[in-house]
């Protein structure tokens, strides 16, 4: 599902108007973005909880040239499903 079939799936269920679904959809997106550039994770109870997670800094290999470069230390976007989820699937 890509993002304009989600929009579209919300404006359905939520009996929103496409435009109305899509600017909630991006406010969602910019509010979880801004509490994650703070460091704040954000939960959503039964769904999963997004968080910052540091990946720290590794050797890696240019796959043209074969050579070894260093990859700096990073911070990363990570999601955690929760219960109501996983079960949803199972």
């Amino acid at each position: 599902m890509n993002k304009g079939e989600l929009v579209e799936k919300i404006a359905t269920d939520a009996q929103l108007s496409k435009a109305s679904a899509n600017r909630a959809l991006d406010a969602f997106m910019e509010a979880v973005s801004e509490s994650l550039k703070k460091g704040d994770p954000v939960a959503l109870v039964g769904f999963g909880t997004f968080s910052v997670k540091d990946r720290a800094a590794r050797k890696g290999r240019n796959p043209q040239t074969g050579a070894e470069i260093q990859i700096r230390a990073s911070k990363v976007p990570g999601f955690k499903a929760g219960k109501v989820l996983k079960d949803s699937l199972n």
